[in-house]
């Protein structure tokens, strides 16, 4: 780069993270306000749990553009303020950290001790979600209690780019921005390719949505895509995975259609159904993922009327081919 001009890319670069600070902590406000307001109304006996759901259903009705306030997300914002209402000293660190940081450590820390460790890591550190989730599952906070923990170069990795930490889909729905708005990585790139693909298909496939969000407990899990098919009168997800196929993706790939059941599928649907993409260094993997409950005859009209598996195959060699992807 023109050393002349680097000093305006960092003037760009920190005005860009103190917009999104400053965005992040209005959303953490409005979160803890919501939760605080519903806590206060249960609390008071005015509001019975189906309360909450009928303002969901208000919200959509009569503001649709407006994201991120679902039943299940509005009883989090509650959890959300009474887990901290009195414990002020948190407070400025909530609002400090993404929502779905906040989400992680509401829902996996037990402690007000454990959660205030991993606010102050997230912080010191720029963690992103994965990394948080990572040093989460390594018990990083208990190693850190008893001693056994040497704070070594591969632990203590800094985040360079600090816009990573609030890169958040809460955020950009907020904003009302497009999730593309941050979508740059291969992954994503492969998989609005496999959509135009699927849509391409045929007419009994509309699209609901990319990087579409279940939530189970108190956790976000995002499906690559997900279709609807007018003659099978199901939901379809497709994931797609840019590594070798392992058993494991089939078992998160029914965990998704479990969820999809329970809080999406309409009661005259029949069960979801899943598509499994994989794509290793030698072959093309697909598997579909069915649900126990179909009967035999159920069963065999999916498999009559999803897409081939090996034309399936055949196309995400062509996707990897044409991204200079297959060696």
């Amino acid at each position: 780069m023109d050393n002349r001009f680097s000093g305006i890319i960092d003037l760009i670069q920190q005005a860009r993270i103190k917009a999104l600070r400053s965005v992040n902590a209005e959303l953490i406000n409005l979160y803890w306000n919501v939760g605080e307001y519903i806590f206060n109304k249960v609390e008071n006996a005015e509001w019975g749990v189906s309360v909450v759901s009928e303002l969901a259903q208000y919200i959509q009705r009569n503001e649709p553009g407006i994201k991120g306030f679902s039943d299940k997300n509005m009883w989090r914002m509650k959890q959300f303020y009474e887990s901290y209402k009195d414990v002020p000293k948190l407070s400025a660190m909530l609002r400090e950290i993404s929502w779905t940081h906040n989400l992680t450590i509401l829902s996996r820390c037990k402690t007000v001790e454990e959660k205030e460790f991993y606010l102050r890591l997230c912080i010191k550190e720029n963690y992103s979600y994965r990394e948080l989730e990572r040093q989460i599952s390594t018990s990083l906070f208990e190693r850190a209690i008893t001693g056994d923990l040497k704070l070594s170069a591969p632990l203590r990795v800094l985040n360079k780019d600090l816009t990573i930490s609030f890169r958040d889909s809460y955020v950009f729905e907020f904003l009302n921005l497009p999730e593309s708005y941050d979508e740059k990585g291969l992954q994503n790139g492969l998989v609005r390719q496999m959509k135009k693909f699927i849509l391409e298909l045929g007419k009994d496939f509309i699209f609901i949505g990319e990087k579409y969000r279940v939530q189970v407990g108190n956790k976000d899990f995002f499906i690559d895509l997900l279709f609807f098919h007018r003659d099978l009168q199901c939901l379809v997800a497709f994931e797609l995975k840019v590594v070798e196929f392992l058993p494991e993706h089939l078992g998160q790939l029914n965990f998704y259609l479990e969820a999809l059941d329970r809080d999406v599928k309409k009661p005259h649907e029949n069960p979801s159904i899943g598509v499994l993409l994989c794509k290793g260094k030698d072959s093309e993997v697909v598997e579909y993922a069915l649900s126990r409950s179909l009967s035999p005859t159920l069963v065999s009209e999916y498999q009559t009327q999803l897409p081939d598996k090996k034309l399936l195959q055949q196309k995400l060699h062509e996707l990897f081919e044409n991204n200079g992807l297959n060696e």
